[in-house]
């Protein structure tokens, strides 16, 4: 886990080394849990079929034009729960459901791997046919791979990431965004499927 041990950094602090004028909550030598804002059950927008999509609460990437700011907040919304999962897991089980989007927020912050990595487990435990996909704003590259020297990874990444199936990854740029894009924002983002534990782009997408 990484720990910021510096009181004095806990509300002007970013990964990306930029002071924000509201930066949320970062845990102070102990796990936190996880908030949401919203669960969506039918979702025809974030991935291909119908899906059950999670908007996750907490994000430090602000990026400039974010649909939904109020999400920046690691306490939005209401406390993630063993409910809440059961929840996730009833609405993924229809038959015309496809999968699971993670949104946010930014699920790959270090407080919402913990969590989101059990819900993982329980999806492709319980409902293997279910595929997963998950937005964020970080490059699998730089900042969420082994070997690389960031502040997302934890403990949990790795297996986070084998859990999910396809990941569109980037910080949303306002001056690349193109609204003709599939499943995607700005042109600097990326669809990334996973083949044989192998990252790689979704050229028809």
């Amino acid at each position: 886990m990484n720990i910021i041990t510096d009181i004095k950094q806990q509300t002007a602090y970013n990964y990306r080394g930029n002071t924000k004028s509201y930066c949320p909550a970062l845990y102070i030598g102990k796990e936190r849990k996880m908030n949401y804002c919203e669960i969506k059950k039918t979702d025809i927008a974030n991935g291909s079929g119908v899906r059950v999509t999670l908007f996750v609460s907490g994000c430090r990437h602000h990026c400039k034009g974010c649909f939904q700011p109020d999400t920046w907040n690691f306490d939005y919304g209401k406390p993630f729960t063993d409910t809440t999962a059961d929840e996730i897991i009833n609405a993924l089980s229809k038959g015309y459901i496809k999968g699971l989007t993670l949104l946010g927020g930014e699920p790959m912050e270090p407080e919402n791997q913990p969590e989101l990595t059990k819900l993982l487990r329980r999806v492709k435990t319980e409902l293997p046919d279910k595929d997963v996909w998950c937005y964020t704003g970080c490059t699998l590259e730089t900042d969420l791979l082994a070997g690389s020297k960031s502040p997302y990874r934890t403990q949990y990444t790795d297996e986070m990431l084998s859990l999910i199936d396809y990941l569109v990854d980037g910080e949303f740029v306002l001056e690349k965004k193109n609204i003709s894009l599939k499943f995607r924002g700005s042109e600097n983002q990326r669809i990334l499927h996973k083949k044989d534990g192998i990252w790689l782009p979704c050229e028809d997408m």
